[in-house]
């Protein structure tokens, strides 16, 4: 009687457990090497799943309750398979073997090919293995910006308004916050077509906007401050000079600067009317901002013509090499590295599909500065364009985007001297009446790192694409730190260390 009450027990925990349960969370870890395994495919029952992020860790979020047929499966470029019953998960970490593949295992399933030969065949199937059509898609995508000032210094060579002197300028640099990171999160579907050539539409189900408010830059006190000084030394009817180098402009002085209308006591309804208006279209400049931002980073894949990555129209610009044979999901893959030899950008890693020549992942990172230009003491330096995108086979038996993820870098400087000067043509005598001598230099370095994944993904027909109607209802949720509850019910990326200790200054 006692082993079967305690039997019950046991099962009604278990049971409560798999019902409780609402995610799994998990890193995976290579067995031989014992490194993390970042862009790992997870899903539940073989339908909709997430990647593992670049530490190797994931969350996937559990439909309902589970049952004894519900599992993950894992499945990674030149690893073994994995599936996992999920009421047997327990580990946080996850272990995957590395698939060794000998050369005849290839050589049975495909004829032996030159490397030039795969890249013509990638080349020419291109059009045949991608989903050129429309299609719907529920993605997540994060877009991390990092501002460095590495540099910011104002030297004042010559005042004549005491007020504007050294110690004033020295006030303004250091609200200048010396780094800064902002973190923008949607989710998403995407109505679209893979062509460069079709608009696409976004329904954002939910957003977030991660940053510190304290490190924005507000200047409405100290432009009060420092119309008070230009007030108390600048005559009405003055102009100014403003000269940078063998550089000059002229500047008139708005007469409103000393004549403001007072505002008006009560809000008018046309008043409300028009910030009404104002707020709807911040709400559509976001929604169309980030539809933008997303279908830039689809398109700069190399399925699409004039991208960046051109190894395959221009493949005379690079070196071509096969350095191994990967297996995926019973495939068997050409590991294929790619290098510049004609004055190409870019080098990298293409995974190719022996069986039908597809390219499922490439990896990429350029060898020399991308832009770069300095005159007149005006510097930009585009140093850094690396990435990754994964495609997978869709219900089509064709392939789509799965992940995608690039990093740009780029460093912007200007070192120049800079002379205000106050003139009146009305004064008798001399016209110059003021002027302001500096010196400034300025280095800003600049990191945009944008990752997007697709959960699903389903080919719709025109009609549908037509019909949808996008509602500009959703805004970013201000989030002062990180919240893991924010996401709670969502498949997303898992967030790095850098976003979960993200913490604003109070």
């Amino acid at each position: 009687m006692k082993y079967t009450f305690l039997t019950v027990l046991f099962l009604f925990f278990h049971i409560t457990y798999l019902q409780a349960q609402e995610s799994i969370s998990a890193k995976l870890i290579d067995t031989s090497t014992k490194k993390t395994i970042p862009f790992a495919s997870i899903s539940l029952n073989n339908k909709s799943g997430v990647i593992s992020n670049e530490n190797g860790e994931f969350q996937i979020q559990l439909k309902g309750n589970t049952t004894e047929k519900d599992s993950l499966f894992i499945s990674c470029l030149g690893y073994e398979p994995k599936q996992i019953k999920v009421e047997k998960f327990k580990d946080s970490l996850i272990y995957l073997n590395p698939k060794s593949i000998e050369l005849d295992e290839v050589l049975v399933l495909n004829n032996t090919y030159t490397v030039e030969e795969i890249i013509e065949k990638a080349n020419e199937n291109l059009t045949k293995n991608y989903a050129f059509t429309f299609n719907k898609k529920k993605l997540f995508y994060r877009e991390s910006y990092f501002t460095d000032i590495l540099k910011n210094n104002i030297k004042v060579e010559e005042s004549t308004i005491p007020e504007l002197n050294q110690k004033f300028v020295d006030s303004i640099l250091v609200l200048m916050p010396k780094k800064a990171d902002n973190y923008t999160e949607v989710l998403g579907e995407l109505y679209s077509k893979t062509d460069p050539k079709n608009n696409q539409k976004l329904d954002i189900i939910k957003a977030s906007n991660l940053y510190d408010k304290s490190k924005e830059v507000t200047f409405e006190g100290l432009e009060e401050k420092f119309n008070a000084i230009l007030k108390k030394h600048i005559k009405r009817d003055s102009y100014f000079k403003i000269k940078s180098g063998i550089f000059g402009t002229k500047q008139s002085l708005d007469s409103s600067f000393y004549n403001k209308s007072e505002e008006k006591e009560n809000e008018t309804q046309a008043f409300l009317e028009t910030k009404k208006k104002e707020e709807q279209e911040r709400k559509n400049n976001f929604l169309k901002y980030r539809k933008q931002t997303i279908s830039n980073l689809e398109k700069s894949s190399f399925v699409f013509e004039n991208s960046h990555l051109n190894f395959l129209d221009k493949s005379r610009k690079y070196h071509f090499k096969i350095l191994d044979y990967i297996f995926l999901n019973d495939n068997f893959a050409y590991k294929i590295a790619f290098t510049p030899k004609r004055g190409a950008d870019y080098e990298g890693i293409l995974y190719i599909n022996t069986d039908d020549f597809a390219i499922i992942r490439v990896d990429f990172e350029n060898v020399k500065d991308i832009k770069s230009f300095s005159l007149l003491g005006l510097s930009f330096n585009e140093n850094l364009h690396k990435g990754t995108f994964i495609y997978s086979k869709n219900s089509e038996n064709t392939y789509s985007l799965k992940y995608a993820e690039t990093e740009l870098g780029s460093r912007f400087g200007i070192k120049r001297p800079l002379t205000i000067i106050e003139k009146n043509k009305h004064t008798k005598g001399r016209r110059k009446q003021n002027e302001i001598s500096t010196e400034i230099h300025f280095i800003i370095s600049n990191v945009v790192k944008k990752e997007l994944v697709v959960f699903e993904n389903k080919i719709i027909n025109e009609s549908v694409f037509n019909n949808f109607k996008e509602k500009a209802s959703t805004e970013p949720t201000y989030l002062p730190k990180y919240d893991p509850d924010f996401w709670k019910g969502h498949n997303v990326i898992e967030p790095n260390q850098a976003i979960k200790s993200f913490k604003s200054i109070e």
